[in-house]
């Protein structure tokens, strides 16, 4: 496997990570219903990606994305602040958006700076970002 496909799929398991604690972390805020369920089938459709990543990865013996837990208390500790005052569906889904936009960037950026990976990685790289981007619209209906 080559380099650049080992990093770009590296960056989709972090990136899918990050988004899983995110949901975890924030949904224990949420009181909408119907903002629940739209959180609930994303953190499934992060962890399909995750796992297409993973797999690539475990295939060709390649080490993947390791997280830490410092990067983790900083991810909930920020979505806590972030809510402390506003808990409402409308922040949430605010910080979700951001959150995405945020992972979208780091994306292209990967893919920028990755040309070099094969097919399958791209693949899986431009999944995530389209269905980030496509998040982002479900959640807007929220703000």
């Amino acid at each position: 496997m080559k380099k650049d496909d080992r990093e770009i799929l590296k960056e989709v398991q972090k990136n899918t990570d990050m988004a899983i604690h995110a949901i975890d972390t924030i949904a224990e805020k949420v009181n909408d219903e119907e903002l629940r369920q739209e959180l609930s089938r994303e953190k499934l459709l992060y962890s399909v990606i995750q796992n297409k990543a993973t797999d690539r990865l475990q295939s060709e013996r390649a080490e993947g994305y390791h997280g830490s837990t410092v990067q983790e208390l900083l991810l909930k500790s920020g979505i806590q602040m972030n809510t402390l005052t506003n808990c409402s569906t409308s922040r949430i889904a605010e910080l979700m958006i951001q959150g995405s936009s945020r992972g979208i960037t780091n994306m292209w950026r990967s893919i920028n700076h990755h040309q070099n990976s094969g097919s399958t990685s791209m693949e899986v790289a431009r999944e995530l970002v389209d269905f980030e981007e496509k998040s982002i619209g479900r959640l807007k209906r929220f703000l």
